[in-house]
């Protein structure tokens, strides 16, 4: 069995995993993710309990028990990259003996749902509503650097995709992963289910122009019109498909939820969302 090298996998003088500085007990099987280290806090004033809270760098994580269930909320930070950190290291945490460096013989599932907010794309989008990410398509290329990703990714739709935007080949090539269906369900009854975008940045990246033109200044148009048998692209936001391509792959289950605080077609935002994501976040909680 593959000893993983101390330069694959680091571990802190105190037994913590390198980035996000838990040790493999301070973790519980249910994690609710969110970008911002203060809706960690946030979440976390609904426990009844608190055991752990540690903090490094944007990663926040706070471990209690919300009506009896042990729960970690944990930050991500923005973007792509630090997805594919928080789920390698989470699933580091459940799955691999730190005193041997080795996979453990018994598989260990987590439950990962991340809470976030996003740009609507649609008319049945509006601000304050909730999404879910049923389907994800990544812009950041991170899935394309593991085996296994053609096997868990939906192939037709990405061909569909490129041809239907006219995709540069200077852009990463996107894949699209659908999240876990019992978990969609589940936590996102009642709640609009739609495509959402994972891009790799905020402004050009999500055809925002703020004082550098675009290259493609007509992208977000070809998205809002394109439709692949039913499935139309409701919002962008950064992190849905790293989570649920990673995990797909890696056996968890996965999915994201977004409030709506602007609709790209409207041109209209809403900067005072606290309200909605406390909402939000307390639905999470309730059906995780």
């Amino acid at each position: 069995m593959r000893i993983i090298p101390e330069s694959e996998l680091i571990i802190n003088s105190d037994g913590s995993i390198f980035h996000l500085n838990i040790r493999p007990e301070q973790l519980a099987d249910n994690i609710i993710l969110m970008g911002d280290p203060e809706r960690v806090n946030l979440t976390a004033s609904f426990f009844e309990s608190v055991e752990h809270d540690i903090q490094n760098r944007e990663f926040h994580s706070i471990t209690g028990a919300y009506k009896g269930k042990r729960i970690t909320a944990l930050s991500h930070g923005i973007g792509p990259d630090n997805m594919d950190i928080v789920v390698t290291e989470l699933d580091a945490l459940a799955n691999i003996d730190f005193n041997t460096r080795q996979v453990k013989s018994e598989f260990k599932q987590l439950t990962m749902v991340r809470v976030g907010t996003s740009g609507g794309l649609q008319p049945n989008c509006p601000i304050g509503s909730y999404v879910v990410a049923d389907k994800s398509i990544g812009f950041d290329g991170v899935l394309n650097y593991y085996e296994g990703r053609d096997d868990i990714a939906e192939l037709e739709f990405e061909k569909a995709f490129k041809k239907h935007v006219n995709w540069s080949p200077l852009h990463c090539s996107p894949y699209v992963v659908k999240a876990d269906d019992e978990l969609v369900q589940r936590i996102g009854e009642g709640m609009i289910k739609g495509v959402t975008i994972s891009a790799i940045g905020f402004y050009g990246p999500q055809g925002r122009y703020v004082r550098i033109p675009l290259a493609n200044p007509d992208l977000n148009s070809k998205i809002e019109t394109f439709d692949y048998k039913g499935d139309v692209i409701t919002n962008y936001e950064m992190e849905s498909a790293p989570l649920a391509g990673l995990s797909k792959l890696m056996g968890h289950k996965a999915m994201t939820v977004c409030t709506i605080i602007a609709n790209r077609q409207a041109g209209e935002s809403n900067s005072n969302y606290k309200g909605s994501i406390e909402d939000l976040i307390k639905t999470v909680l309730d059906r995780i």
